[in-house]
This record gives structure tokens, sequence and C-alpha cells, in this order.
């Protein structure tokens, strides 16, 4: 008996691992229709995202998942076995290095605190994705695939990439996983939520579209409504939104993007992204604390009056 279930653990656990190798996969092919460099470097890659958000839910034993996605993924498109080993263990370090530090600062999966989400932009994301980002363009640049002139533009365009995934997929993964299906919400909530997905689309096409004007300021307002109204579930679907509309603008070089060079482009995307995945994140967090200790003040308060009432002669 205590062998079947052994069994069923292990087979569980293999399971697991090959289900995130072929998540990591299958959004990898997606991140490379939005490709920059060689066909191979996005400004979006969001397996790095599914990587950490993998890692926050099952553990660091399911490393092997994400070792297998990424060199499956990047056999299909490395120049030679050798700089497709070395990215691949970029690919693999980054995010259980971003995991550790995460873990390190106490983060909870909830992203239900201020430091969770301080924690996940700038320790999961900007920290953690330095290494994919430094080992997959030294492995590009050292067998001659990248000229010396396009290391910084790739590197900036690879750690973009990498960074967006953990700032924008990871929040939605871990919120989603949580989300159960309401009850007892009336028509009126739900029009204002299909009100502020249809408008912050619409404001966000319109910004990244119209040439010669800079206008990405005009999201700020949907995004402090998602989070004030609709806290992490809000916040983070219309993070995800946002970023994706700003990078497929990025790669069509529309709208404040147009008439730049490609470091240029995403030194400007990085601030817009991670702007958007802070004030989202940041307002989500604050508000969901604020909610929590009002319910909590609020049972203290019903505690305290029966105990009151039962006092009484």
């Amino acid at each position: 008996m205590v062998d079947r279930a052994r069994l069923r653990q292990h087979a569980v656990e293999v399971l697991t691992v090959l289900a995130v190798a072929a998540c990591y996969y299958a959004t990898a092919r997606l991140g490379l229709l939005q490709q920059l460099v060689r066909g191979q470097v996005t400004p979006l890659w969001p397996p790095t995202g599914i990587a950490v958000a993998a890692l926050l839910v099952f553990g660091v034993r399911i490393w092997p998942g994400i070792a297998l996605g990424a060199l499956a993924v990047n056999i299909t498109i490395g120049p030679s076995v050798l700089p497709v080993l070395l990215i691949a263990v970029g690919n693999t370090i980054a995010p259980i290095c971003s995991y550790l530090l995460l873990r390190r600062a106490d983060f909870h999966n909830e992203v239900d605190r201020l430091r969770d989400a301080l924690a996940l932009v700038f320790l999961g994301a900007l920290a953690g994705m330095l290494i994919s980002a430094t080992a997959g363009t030294g492995a590009l640049a050292v067998s001659g695939a990248l000229p010396d002139a396009g290391f910084w533009p790739t590197w900036s365009v690879w750690w973009t990439g990498d960074a967006m995934g953990v700032m924008v997929v990871t929040p939605f993964l871990l919120v989603v996983r949580r989300i159960r299906r309401p009850y007892g919400i009336g028509p009126a909530r739900w029009a204002e939520a299909a009100a502020l997905a249809v408008s912050t689309a619409a404001v966000t096409v319109l910004a990244t579209d119209i040439a010669g004007a800079s206008l990405l300021f005009l999201v700020s307002p949907f995004l402090i409504w998602a989070a004030f109204r609709f806290e992490r579930a809000g916040a983070a679907c219309c993070a995800l939104g946002v970023s994706t509309i700003a990078i497929l603008a990025a790669g069509r070089m529309t709208g404040p993007f147009a008439h730049h060079g490609l470091l240029t482009n995403m030194i400007t995307l990085q601030a817009f992204n991670g702007t958007t995945a802070l004030t989202s994140l940041l307002l989500a967090a604050v508000v969901t604390e604020r909610n929590r200790t009002y319910r909590e003040i609020k049972r203290l308060c019903t505690q305290l009056s029966e105990k009151v009432t039962r006092r009484e002669p």
C-alpha cells in the first residue's frame, strides 16, 4: 500500500514536471512571434513568468520541467549546441534565483501585502532576470552569432522580455490560481468589470498607436480603477493586457516607439511596463491590506459587542 502511494506520488510529480515543460515551450513559441533580435530575443518572454510561478507553487523540485522546456525551445532556434546549452542553463538558473530571493524576502503567493509586490518586481523580475539576459547574450556573442556592437541592445531586449514575463505573467497566474466562482455578484458589478476591460484596452491601443505624441500616461487612471475596485484580480488582468498591447506596439515601432533605436525603445518599454506593474500591484496590495484590516476590526468589534451583551444583567 505504501509502495502504491509512493508510485502515485512520483507519477504526479513527473506529470507536473512535464506539464511545466509543455507550458514553457508553448508560451515560448507565442513569445517568439514578437522576436526582435536573431529570431529568438523578444520583449515579452512569458515562460519566465510561468517558471517563477511554478516554482512558487510547487517548489524547487519542479526545476527539471523548466530546464526541459528551455532546452526544447532553444534547440529549435539556437545557433549551435554549446550556446543552446548555456542559454538553457541561464533560463533555468534565473527563475530559481528569483524564487530563492522571493522566499528569502518571505514572499506570500497571495501577493496581498505591499512588500510582496515590491519583492516580485525588484527581486523576482529586475534582479533575478539579470542572470538569464547576461548568460544568453553572452552565449550568442561568444559563439559569433551576435556582433560586438549588438551586445547591449540584445541584452536590453532579453532582460526586458524576461523581466516583463515575471512582472505581468507571474502575478496573473498566482491570482488566477486562487479565483473561485463568484456568487452573489449583481449585474452592475459585471457591467463595471466589462467597462473597465473595454476602456482599458481602447485607451492603451490609442496611446500606443498615435504617432508623435506620448500618451502612455492615459493608462494610469484605469490601472488605479482596477486596483481599487477589483483588487488583485483586476490589477493583474489589466496589467497583463496593458503590457501586452505596449509590447506589440514596440514590436511594430508605432506611437511612442516610432523613430527610435532598439535600445531606446526597450528602455521606454521597460520603464512603462515597470510603472504599470508597480502601480497595479502596489495599489492592489495596499487596498487588499486595507480591506483585510477593516474586516478584522469589524470581526473584533462584533465579538466584543456579543461579549458585552452576554455580560449585561
